[in-house]
């Protein structure tokens, strides 16, 4: 084992900031999370929107990048991106995905095992019009995931875009850009324990009712 490898090794930290129980926590997932979300925007972590999405790849490989949350429904959680990006192709392909929000200053992660479904028009128009408008040229002017030549290629198309929609009051929505759905199956909650006994809380969906139990750490 090289030093380096052995510095990485020796990495500890031992979690003891807060517990986890059964007879804690709501009988609702999305409510359970909407608690945590909450207490992480009171506690200001850092970047507490932000979620590992995985989806299935072509070639059957996961696939994973960060995103934002956008919203908290009854029935699971929103966020937007281009329709023709690879995410997006591959939720159209296979709607299965997982998705993981990590809080390090509570010692907290959430794991959805999920389907997805396209949001409402109504709903991706909505949030769209609230973006700032260079976000809105830029959703428009790029070609997301596929391969361009140079910066300077996009830097044009956005200029080229800027010139069509100077004298747009409000920017339309592209037809290949909107919202997701996340609709959980199965959502683990993970509190940091110390001497590494964390809890872990998983709720399994089992028709219209959740089940919940513990899980060993």
């Amino acid at each position: 084992m090289s030093i380096e490898h052995k510095e990485i090794a020796a990495i500890r930290e031992d979690y003891v900031k807060s517990s986890l129980s059964e007879s804690d926590v709501q009988k609702n997932p999305i409510e359970q999370f909407q608690k945590w979300f909450d207490e992480a925007m009171s506690s200001q972590v850092t970047e507490p929107t932000a979620m590992v999405l995985s989806t299935v790849a072509e070639n059957g490989c996961p696939s994973s990048r960060v995103v934002l949350l956008k919203d908290i429904k009854a029935e699971g959680l929103s966020f937007f991106t281009n329709y023709n990006s690879r995410k997006g192709q591959e939720i159209i392909q296979n709607p299965r995905v997982s998705a993981l929000f990590f809080w390090p200053e509570l010692q907290r992660q959430v794991r959805f095992e999920a389907e997805v479904e396209k949001l409402p028009k109504a709903d991706s128009d909505e949030y769209f019009s609230i973006r700032p408008r260079g976000s809105q040229i830029g959703a428009i002017a790029s070609p997301q995931s596929a391969i361009i030549p140079d910066r300077e290629t996009l830097e044009k198309r956005v200029a080229e875009v800027e010139k069509e929609m100077e004298n747009v009051t409000e920017v339309p929505r592209p037809e290949f850009w909107g919202g997701f759905l996340l609709k959980p199956v199965r959502v683990e909650f993970w509190q940091g324990r110390g001497s590494r006994l964390h809890d872990r809380i998983v709720y399994i969906k089992d028709h219209a009712d959740w089940t919940i139990n513990r899980l060993a750490p």
